[in-house]
């Protein structure tokens, strides 16, 4: 009954993804924290919902970077990362529109997405979804930072055990224990400690309220009144923002959506959908605008107008205005337009230029991607009025998607409005290094979008090579071991070797559930000459031993 587990590539990460149903229409479901694809399988409850879902769409599921089945680097995954990871999967199976049906955090992403690229979006429909995951004044439904802090120490302590109080996501399944062993089993074989400990660590700083007006596709919002994990009141929250939205509450209070009422959410789905008429085209659509001013004080020789524009192509982005004192580029997200702007800084101090940046997330014309109304204009002019020389400013929307992305943020003193006169804080956009140390332009390939995927592109280069270690690795991505092991650490919390290792033993893990080679040769595949040692660490990693690993999948 399970479907082939295949994979693609976003970027230079692998994902896991499955497609099933008779349906004509897709539907891509993005779970939420953490999920496991082969043992979404084991649970008969969700087994039964999947099937249903399978008579209404040609249904795919996958595993986000960082968790199950796809490469576990979640330390340096962004919501933007992984909202890249969806259009991906939909590029793999041929899908040029689909449903997207997101839960919980996966809901976050979702909603990213359907507003970035609404021409591939046919539907959005979410269950248990927040805008944000810590308190504030202007959002009180999300938990306190001391309750984050419960969260992180049970993870630290009590991951995968019987301890992790999972009866609060179904309170209906308190009491099975069958269903309890499984999601506990669910969450462990999602992720480590270690990654879902940083996994939750970012989803606390992702905030998608800025952008909830953006969302124009047909949007369907289910929660549970009752739901202990996710307020209702952040269901209502999100509803009123998001224009022409539905939005249906539930009785009970289970979080998850394959516990309780399963039949009426199908029904709702269902009815739902019958009643969507995809939109051909869309007016507006979300971009992430960077803008710049140049200051020289001499007579320079480089030619500014072709690196700007490699380095833009470099990071998948449009350079759409250039003149001898600034430049426009736009991108399909803050992440790209964030790196691109550190490099170009860095670049440019490097023959004597000064570039002023100030960068913001908004809802404009799609033809502006081509070039830039006057609204959008005005914005920018005063953003770069604020802006000093070697000096990017970014907007609280464009803050507030950057969790992950390994990047400073120091409060600005002035403040701006848009054109409704809202205030909007602005914040100075730092590397965790100095500017002068920002190593993205040394990298050998310029297709990668960051220092990270050079760093992870030369791991995986060298996977059989067990004399492989930091020193080649500074030589590869050219910067010094103080600087690599800053960077790592400021970025992944892991060292050098550490980070080497956890890249082997997940891309092992991998080897182990998909082809027939024993331990040993495995072992061998991924850099370690020492079998024995192998297991060892394997089993620090994951908390279960290679062999026990295999029994788990072989029953």
């Amino acid at each position: 009954m399970k479907p082939t587990t295949q994979y693609t590539k976003s970027g230079r990460i692998s994902i896991a993804y499955q497609v099933f149903g008779s349906g004509t229409t897709d539907l891509v479901y993005i779970p939420g924290w953490v999920s496991n694809i082969d043992w979404m399988w084991s649970c008969p409850e969700l087994v039964s919902f999947f099937i249903e879902l399978g008579k209404m769409f040609r249904v795919v599921l996958f595993d986000k970077r960082g968790t199950g089945l796809s490469d576990r680097v979640v330390e340096l995954s962004t919501i933007e990362e992984r909202m890249d990871d969806i259009r991906a999967v939909m590029d793999a199976i041929g899908s040029q529109k689909a449903v997207l049906f997101g839960h919980s955090e996966g809901g976050s992403v979702s909603a990213l997405f359907a507003a970035t690229y609404p021409h591939r979006t046919i539907a959005l429909i979410t269950f248990g979804v927040f805008a944000k995951r810590r308190y504030s004044k202007d959002y009180p439904w999300a938990p306190t930072d001391e309750e984050r802090q419960e969260v992180y120490d049970m993870i630290e302590n009590r991951w995968g055990s019987g301890e992790m109080y999972l009866e609060s996501l179904a309170p209906s399944k308190a009491k099975d224990k069958v269903f309890m062993e499984w999601l506990a089993n669910y969450f462990r074989s999602g992720a480590s400690p270690s990654a879902a400990y940083v996994l939750t660590k970012m989803n606390t700083e992702v905030d998608i309220i800025d952008i909830l007006s953006s969302i124009k596709v047909p949007t369907l919002l289910m929660q549970r009144t009752h739901d202990v994990d996710v307020k209702i009141e952040e269901g209502r929250f999100i509803a009123e923002r998001i224009k022409g939205s539905k939005f249906v509450e539930f009785d009970g209070s289970d979080h998850l959506f394959w516990a309780g009422n399963t039949n009426e959410i199908l029904d709702e789905i269902k009815n739902f959908i019958s009643t969507v008429t995809p939109v051909e085209t869309y007016e507006e659509r979300l971009f992430t605008i960077v803008a710049a001013r140049i200051v020289t004080s001499q007579m320079v020789h480089t030619d500014i107008h072709s690196v700007v524009a490699q380095k833009v192509k470099q990071y998948r982005g449009r350079l759409i205005g250039f003149d001898a004192e600034s430049f426009i580029a736009t991108f399909e997200g803050p992440s790209k337009a964030a790196h691109c702007s550190i490099d170009l800084v860095d670049l440019m101090s490097n023959v004597d230029i000064q570039l002023a940046v100030g960068i913001h997330i908004k809802e404009v014309a799609v033809n502006e991607a081509h070039f830039i109304n006057g609204e959008t204009q005005d914005f920018i002019s005063t953003i770069l009025e604020a802006a000093e020389p070697n000096q990017i400013l970014i907007t609280q929307a464009v803050k507030s998607l950057l969790s992950g992305a390994g990047l400073g943020f120091t409060p600005f003193v002035n403040t701006m409005y848009d054109a409704t006169d809202q205030q909007l804080s602005l914040y100075m956009l730092t590397d965790h290094l100095s500017p002068r140390e920002a190593t993205y332009h040394k990298a050998k390939s310029p297709q990668n979008d960051s220092f990270l995927e050079n760093v992870l592109q030369s791991i995986e280069s060298h996977m059989t090579n067990d004399q492989f270690g930091v020193e080649m690795l500074c030589r590869e991505v050219g910067i010094s071991e103080r600087q690599l092991q800053r960077k790592l650490k400021a970025i992944t919390n892991k060292s050098p070797n550490q980070l080497i290792s956890s890249v082997r033993l997940h891309r092992a893990k991998e080897m182990m559930l998909i082809e027939k080679d024993n331990i040993s040769e495995i072992a061998f595949k991924t850099g370690f000459s020492n079998p024995s040692y192998f297991s060892k660490c394997f089993k620090k990693e994951f908390g279960q031993s290679p062999s026990e690993l295999l029994h788990q999948f072989e029953n």
